[in-house]
């Protein structure tokens, strides 16, 4: 007899759980089998229907028919208005399912973590069969009657007791700054629940260096900018500057003295070493995080574990004359989809321009107003109202977005689930990109850049002025916006967030009561026709039921969603950090909070998740890579284009004192303000009189603003093309020097440890050794 058939005799099957534990190091060791009171491995929950002669009843029965035809057990409970359907699958299924990845070309190196069937695999397996299952003579499918409320609802109970211990050391705030039981966590969720919280924790531990740099870069900022010529010059001025807007005033240069001591908090020579440092640490991030990766999928025996030949084993347990399904593209479908994607993405760009003309025609329109506030204070009324209206565009387009990738995919007609999971979240991650990260793009590339120059304004349909940078700097109006994403944004995300889960519960639990006395005159029917004899059921059973049943719905959008969040937040993190230093602290304790406040949702607050099985993050993964060369892309353009670092740096050493003077006591920087500035002689041709007025009695017979023009034909400056030259070679070399180092360090760090590969290769000779012992060639 074959080693195999062998090893599948004597790998019986029973109703029992192993439930693994991680110690302090993260080592799994398990316990002696522990006999679980298991229920179901599923439920499904419907209306309770008294005309048994309806369509939806007889919906109900044919399903449920269908159900038993696949040797599945169903148990009907009742109770006033719900019927709870509990499903549980014969031992037969979980054989077949364990033989089959023991003779499959890559999922038998799984096999030795299946000793005993846990109900994580029991209730996957289960769920693949009810959405496989139809309605012969209607080919409706579950999700189908779902949608049509003849079932209300789906789920798997969460175990009490092992619910119970994830609470203790694992779901709650006092564990904040404990380490994660990722392993009880995979016995618990599967190991897609467990390899995002490995990867957050990861992203997490990760971003301790990066935000203690930040704070450093922060503090030499902090403490150099008091004594900053720079400041002094600024805040000591009595230089006139021109108006900003159509009905501003002229104003002194020293008005905004604090907003040049913020500037140069983050402009400063660190900042281009602290936006180098981040751009190699994104790629030192994904590949450290490959290698803790693999240790761990080597540990839970799935590091060559195939997906293609997992929904291969599941099609033939649910059907064994199942056909396989075709691998199919088509370039018409391809072309489709690539031309409304674009379409997409050149509507959610206008949505962004629609923003800065409503921001533009909204302060001239404020400034007509006759309440004197909002005329005093039209621009930042204007502002304000634009953040909320880009807060409502945000949530609306997210929603959207959704819709649209859903339909997308179903146009591309991808061959299984798990791809049709990586189109989506490729499509809507781009879509949300988009959305969140327009309005960053126009303030960090284009905000007062394409205004034209006095006498010849760039204007809206001639009649509105377009916005200017801050006077401060274009970069402090960068700063204002990641700091109100990375502390506003989020706080206000977990409030909701945690709220929202809480709420419903509440709300729900308020019949909590009423259904307990209910509960003795309930009705449990086992393996019997829906319309056929009752009898009494166990009063505890219906309440972990109802228990289950009345916590927060899940789909498969849930885990979507808290990755989708995390990896934009890692965006925000890298891509921009050039103008906002202080991003990886606000996101590693953002993060601290985040990982308990997931793990009490997904524990205490939800449904339990359908446990996956998989091996990585999937295309997350190509994302997070990507994101991480478009952040030496972006701070290139940030040092080199949006901020003043190469005008400092060419006035230093070219045109300002330091270039034709030796003496030591001479500071390089003095004079930069008044070399940024053109004047405009005579202004009462350019501007209204009223504009110019200092008082009641004078008006100016000059002002400035900040370029580099002739102040007689306002003809761009030798000076300006020398900055522009070296702004432009200064982001080549950038990008070069950081990618060159990114890839240093993507070689450098193996994506899979001596230590794992050494296991693995340990483990494929054992098994290869007890496959030919099992065979008598001797």
């Amino acid at each position: 007899m074959s080693s195999r058939l062998r090893h599948k005799r004597q790998g019986s099957i029973d109703l029992l759980e192993v439930i693994g534990v991680v110690n302090e190091k993260g080592s799994q060791s398990y316990l002696p089998p522990v006999h679980t009171p298991l229920t179901y491995d599923y439920v499904l929950v419907a209306n309770h229907l008294d005309d048994i002669s309806s369509e939806t009843f007889r919906k109900q029965v044919a399903f449920v028919n269908a159900l038993k035809s696949k040797k599945l057990k169903i148990s009907k409970i009742l109770d006033d208005d719900k019927v709870f359907y509990g499903i549980k699958a014969p031992k037969a299924i979980f054989q077949q399912y364990r033989y089959l990845l023991k003779v499959s070309d890559a999922c038998n190196w799984s096999y030795e973590q299946q000793g005993s069937v846990p109900l994580s695999t029991r209730i996957r397996i289960v769920n693949f069969i009810l959405h496989h299952t139809c309605i012969s003579d209607t080919g409706e499918y579950l999700q189908d009657l779902m949608k049509k409320n003849v079932f209300e609802a789906e789920f798997c109970l969460h175990e009490k007791k092992e619910q119970r211990e994830l609470r203790k050391s694992w779901a709650r705030w006092t564990a904040c700054f404990q380490g994660q039981p990722i392993t009880n966590v995979r016995n618990y969720f599967g190991e897609k629940v467990a390899l995002y919280y490995l990867w957050l924790g990861w992203y997490t531990f990760l971003l301790i260096p990066a935000a203690v740099l930040g704070v450093v870069v922060f503090l030499y900022g902090l403490a150099f900018y008091q004594t900053s010529p720079l400041i002094n010059e600024v805040c000591d001025s009595d230089i006139i500057m021109c108006p900003l807007c159509h009905k501003c005033k002229v104003w002194n240069l020293s008005e905004i003295c604090t907003y040049a001591k913020v500037n140069l908090l983050f402009d400063n020579e660190g900042t281009v070493a602290f936006a180098m440092f981040m751009a190699v640490w994104a790629t030192v991030f994904i590949e450290f995080w490959k290698r803790h990766r693999a240790s761990y999928v080597c540990e839970w025996k799935v590091f060559d574990w195939s997906e293609e030949e997992e929904e291969l084993i599941l099609e033939i347990v649910n059907d064994h004359d199942c056909e396989p399904k075709q691998h199919k593209h088509s370039y018409l479908r391809s072309i489709l989809v690539m031309v409304l994607v674009t379409l997409m993405l050149v509507l959610i760009i206008g949505l962004a321009h629609a923003l800065v003309v409503f921001r533009v025609i909204a302060a001239v329109k404020l400034t007509d107003s006759s309440w004197e506030f909002l005329s005093d204070h039209a621009s930042l009324v204007a502002l304000m109202l634009g953040a909320v209206l880009h807060y409502l565009t945000i949530t609306i387009m997210t929603r959207v977005n959704r819709l649209v990738a859903i339909k997308l995919c179903d146009i591309e007609r991808v061959r299984s689930n798990a791809g049709m999971e990586r189109s989506f979240t490729v499509k809507m991650f781009t879509f949300q990109f988009f959305t969140l990260f327009s309005s960053l793009i126009y303030t960090a590339f284009f905000l007062g850049r394409i205004n034209g120059h006095p006498g010849k304004y760039t204007k809206l349909l001639g009649k509105w002025r377009l916005e200017e940078c801050h006077p401060g700097g274009c970069l402090i109006d960068l700063f204002i916006q990641m700091a109100i994403i990375m502390v506003l944004k989020q706080s206000i995300n977990n409030v909701f967030e945690i709220t929202g889960p809480w709420l419903a519960r509440w709300i729900k639990r308020r019949k909590l009561p009423r259904q307990k006395r209910k509960c003795a005159n309930c009705y449990v029917k086992e393996n019997q026709e829906p319309k056929e004899g009752v009898q009494l059921c166990d009063n505890c059973k219906l309440q972990d039921l109802q228990r289950n049943y009345r916590l927060n719905k899940v789909d498969r959008f849930s885990l979507f969603n808290e990755f989708l969040e995390m990896v934009i937040q890692f965006s925000f993190t890298t891509i921009f950090v050039a103008a906002f230093p202080l991003a990886p602290l606000l996101a590693l304790l953002n993060n601290i909070i985040e990982i308990r406040l997931d793990a009490i949702k997904m524990v205490s607050l939800e449904r339990r998740l359908v446990p996956q099985k998989t091996n990585n993050i999937g295309v997350w993964t190509t994302v997070l890579e990507a994101v991480g060369v478009l952040a030496v892309v972006a701070n290139g353009l940030v040092i080199g284009i949006s901020s003043d670092f190469i005008p400092r740096l060419v006035y230093k050493y070219y045109y300002g004192p330091c270039y034709n003077s030796t003496e030591p006591s001479v500071n390089c920087m003095s004079g930069y303000i008044s070399n940024t500035l053109s004047t405009v002689a005579n202004p009462g041709l350019v501007f209204d009189r009223s504009q110019l007025q200092i008082d009641e009695f004078h008006n100016v017979t000059y002002c400035s603003y900040k370029d580099y023009r002739s102040s007689e034909d306002y003809s761009l400056t030798p000076q300006f093309w020398l900055i522009l030259a070296v702004r432009l070679a200064f982001v080549i070399l950038f990008e070069h020097v950081v990618v060159i180092c990114k890839f240093i360090a993507a070689w450098f760090v193996p994506s899979s440890s001596l230590q794992v590969k050494n296991t693995r290769l340990h483990d494929k000779l054992k098994r290869l050794k007890e496959e030919l012992s099992g065979e008598n060639f001797y």
